[in-house]
């Protein structure tokens, strides 16, 4: 059955991009060690990826003419007219982030629902009752403002921590079950 994960980096003060967007923070740690053995075993599980439009935005900026995803559906939530990379599987929306809980589970095929980028957008599955998962790699800078990882409209039940483990350069990937999810 399909959980919705949210997969993020964030740095030790609990920020995923500075107040501009900018990641030159994380990306100095490109290529550091069980980094992408994490990501991919993360990424073979995933049958459907969900955005926000600032970070469908960001990606059509930095990956001009690439488009990160081939292979793996991807709805963006956004108020604003987006324009779909040649070749990709993207689907716009807007609404509430419940009302499409069962279409992003369905369109994930019993694998795994992402919730890529912004903290905005997880924070609304998490406020909805929706999100299953949080993983997150907590990578070893202080930024001291920014992007929170998960801005809520207020606190959460206690988490359950499922797994925890180092990687290279410092950062350790925590993986929490949200309050009355199952295993």
């Amino acid at each position: 059955m399909s959980s919705l994960q949210y997969f993020v980096a964030s740095s030790v003060d609990g920020f995923i991009a500075t107040a501009d967007d900018k990641l030159d923070w994380l990306l100095q740690f490109d290529g550091f060690a069980g980094g992408m053995e994490s990501y991919n075993d993360f990424m073979s599980d995933v049958g459907c990826i969900v955005m926000g439009g600032e970070t469908f935005a960001w990606l059509m900026e930095h990956e001009a003419g690439h488009w990160p995803y081939p292979s793996t559906p991807c709805w963006v939530f956004t108020h604003h007219e987006h324009l779909a990379p040649n070749g990709a599987d993207v689907t716009f929306v807007r609404g509430p982030v419940g009302e499409f809980v069962g279409d992003l589970k369905e369109e994930a095929a019993g694998r795994n629902v992402w919730i890529v980028g912004g903290g905005v957008l997880a924070a609304q599955f998490a406020d909805a009752g929706a999100l299953d998962e949080l993983i997150v790699s907590i990578i070893p800078v202080v930024l001291g403002s920014g992007k929170p990882v998960l801005p809520m409209s207020g606190p959460t039940a206690p988490m359950e921590l499922i797994s925890s483990h180092t990687m290279g350069r410092g950062i350790v990937e925590l993986r929490y079950r949200f309050a009355g999810k199952r295993a």
